[in-house]
């Protein structure tokens, strides 16, 4: 996300260099081809750019993200059966989805394999040799 200083020195630059994309991008190093055309329609219908980025609607319905979680939930806990099936959302989407409708079902599995630490001892014990190999100590 740009500042609205950022985005609207980038709409003043490319009106300078006469609505060229390429030496605009060039010179400041920012945004994308499509973000600065977008905001100098923003800024040639009101001469002015908004101050921050307001979303007009939801991308997805209320009733489409309890579709998707209970199509989740009917079809044996799988998120890629979901998004696969429904065709809509991604993988992330979908999991906040389902914290947010059903916190108690997801399973947050943490690894105590990084902190514990054994003796060299425990670790020569558990080597498991190729045949033919030996263990030095």
């Amino acid at each position: 996300m740009y500042s609205y200083e950022n985005r609207i020195r980038a709409v003043k630059l490319y009106i300078k260099l006469g609505k060229r994309t390429r030496p605009t991008i060039r010179r400041l190093g920012y945004p994308t081809k499509n973000a600065l055309k977008s905001w100098y329609r923003e800024y040639e219908q009101s001469r002015d750019l908004q101050l921050g980025y307001v979303r007009s609607r939801q991308k997805y319905s209320d009733q489409q993200k309890r579709a998707a979680v209970q199509h989740y939930l009917d079809h044996d806990r799988c998120v890629a059966a979901t998004m696969k099936a429904l065709g809509y959302s991604g993988r992330q989407t979908l999991t906040a989805w389902i914290n947010e409708l059903h916190p108690s079902l997801r399973n947050h599995v943490v690894s105590r394999a990084a902190t514990t630490q054994h003796s060299p001892e425990i670790k020569n014990q558990s080597l498991i040799c190729a045949p033919g190999t030996q263990v030095h100590k």
